[in-house]
């Protein structure tokens, strides 16, 4: 089953959010990561507070989990504590 990655962001610096997402990204397509979504226009209903949604899509669930604990993804997680109030889930897909 694909494990997936729900993000939800808040960004309060723009400028040091830039270098999180430049340095991510390939570290996620090295884990066969892909973006499904990727911030854009939302919604928000019930809780509000989160302007950005990312949901990236992995091979499966562990996958998901190693790429997040991995050396790589944890030294980019330095410009997220510099910049936006997230929460994340790492979720096991229905099929």
């Amino acid at each position: 089953m694909k494990g997936y990655w729900i993000v939800r962001c808040h960004v309060y610096d723009h400028e040091e959010f830039l270098k999180y997402v430049e340095i991510s990204q390939s570290i996620v397509e090295k884990f066969g990561g892909s973006f499904l979504i990727r911030g854009g226009k939302q919604l928000e209903k019930e809780t509000t507070g989160y302007e950005r949604t990312v949901v990236v899509k992995f091979p499966d669930f562990n996958t998901a989990k190693e790429c997040y604990e991995s050396n790589e993804y944890q030294k980019a997680l330095s410009h997220i504590n510099k910049s936006a109030n997230r929460t994340v889930a790492i979720v096991e897909g229905l099929t």
